[in-house]
């Protein structure tokens, strides 16, 4: 008889990808939580980190004041590993206003180097997909001297780009995108989200049309306008970057 030999498994290498936005208020938490949800879609293991997040709720835990990420509890309800709260949230900063100003106002000192070593102490817990959001846009500063696009170079990963649609978006996106290149970065893919419900769908298509011609990225999804946020209905409305990827 013919023994049979099987060839070893080979792990599937993991993903990160870095979420930056093309401005504040664009849908990048949407975004990141709708890639967790379309990752356990496929059956991938996934969690989401919010390494910096200015404007925190407050709430009592055991009698004392406890700062609470709200992006970041949004992103674990759709990821499928859990972590520890403080991996995936490490600073908060109670005012929502650039991270810079946040920091400052409460003496807390933010350095890129600093917020990459805590994202890597989350990216031991072993998954598919990890998703990593950034803050505000692209060029937004944490300090005097650097900027979140600092916390991205230093982590190596590729970038997915959030386009809110809406007047101006066409020039935010290509700017970003540009900058986001010669800071020797991959764009991985772009996703456009629809957050007003007074643009018509020739409009949308249109400024969809206008990016996809211009990114030279692929187009991961266009999520739509929702009254009442549906993460799980989105999910089956986007793609991650591997689902691109004839090859892969």
């Amino acid at each position: 008889m013919t023994e049979t030999i099987l060839a070893p498994q080979v792990p599937k290498p993991r993903q990160v990808f870095f979420v930056a936005g093309t401005d504040t208020d664009v849908g990048k938490t949407v975004v990141s939580c709708t890639l967790l949800a379309r990752a356990k879609l496929l059956g991938l293991s996934a969690f989401g980190v919010k390494p910096i997040t200015a404007g925190c709720d407050t709430e009592i835990v055991n009698g004392k004041e406890v700062l609470v990420s709200g992006d970041a509890a949004r992103m674990s309800e759709h990821a499928s590993v859990a972590i520890d709260p403080m991996l995936i949230a490490p600073i908060r900063l109670p005012s929502p206003i650039s991270p810079h100003l946040a920091a400052a106002e409460v003496g807390v000192s933010l350095r890129a180097e600093r917020v990459v070593g805590q994202v890597r102490a989350a990216l031991s817990t072993r998954a598919d997909l990890v998703i990593v959001e950034g803050a505000g846009g692209w060029r937004v500063p944490i300090n005097a001297r650097e900027t979140v696009a600092d916390i991205a170079r230093l982590l190596q990963k590729p970038v997915i780009l959030v386009v809110r649609i809406r007047l101006g978006c066409l020039n935010h996106a290509l700017l970003t995108a540009e900058v986001i290149r010669r800071d020797g970065l991959q764009l991985a893919g772009w996703v456009a989200t629809v957050l007003d419900d007074d643009q018509t769908a020739e409009m949308i298509d249109a400024q969809c049309t206008s990016l996809a011609e211009r990114l030279q990225a692929p187009c991961l999804g266009v999520l739509p306008f929702q009254k009442i946020l549906n993460v799980n209905a989105l999910s089956s409305m986007i793609r991650l970057p591997h689902e691109m990827d004839p090859t892969a």
